[in-house]
């Protein structure tokens, strides 16, 4: 356990150190976007992000069965992973035509469809977690026929 716990410094160290050689180069200007961007996301997580999640998910315990707690759980978490990786490029297709880079694929589309994929897991789980709750009707043991 030590061993890991070394690695996963050393690899912390490592990803800070290269973080901040990206910042070097920087102008003061773009340090300082960087840092209200920064200090944005911070503040919009606590400030909004946070409180209606967690409202949410208070709500949602109150209201649905427990069997769909876990299923809708990492239905939203991985929800939120995709939206929050897909807004920045969403709607830019073709924004910048001399440089043709990412923004040249239909990213709404594949957004769309990995959200589809993602919901339609979630309700079979949902499913499949219902059925396995399901009581089975009792079995009585058969009597076999007189002769």
């Amino acid at each position: 356990m030590t061993i890991v716990r070394i690695l996963l410094v050393l690899a912390g160290g490592w990803a800070v150190w290269y973080g901040a050689s990206l910042l070097w180069p920087m102008t003061p200007t773009d340090l300082r976007n960087v840092g209200l961007w920064f200090i944005g996301g911070i503040l919009l997580h606590d400030a909004l992000f946070a409180p209606l999640c967690a409202a949410l998910g208070f709500a949602a315990r109150r209201a649905l069965p427990s069997a769909w707690w876990t299923p809708l759980a990492y239905g939203t978490a991985c929800t939120t992973t995709l939206l929050l990786i897909a807004v920045p490029v969403i709607g830019r297709e073709h924004a910048l035509p001399n440089n043709p880079s990412v923004l040249n694929r239909p990213y709404l589309w594949g957004l769309v469809a990995a959200l589809a994929l993602l919901w339609s897991l979630v309700a079979l789980d949902i499913l499949r977690r219902h059925r396995a709750r399901r009581p089975s009707a009792p079995t009585t043991p058969r009597i076999p026929a007189p002769r």
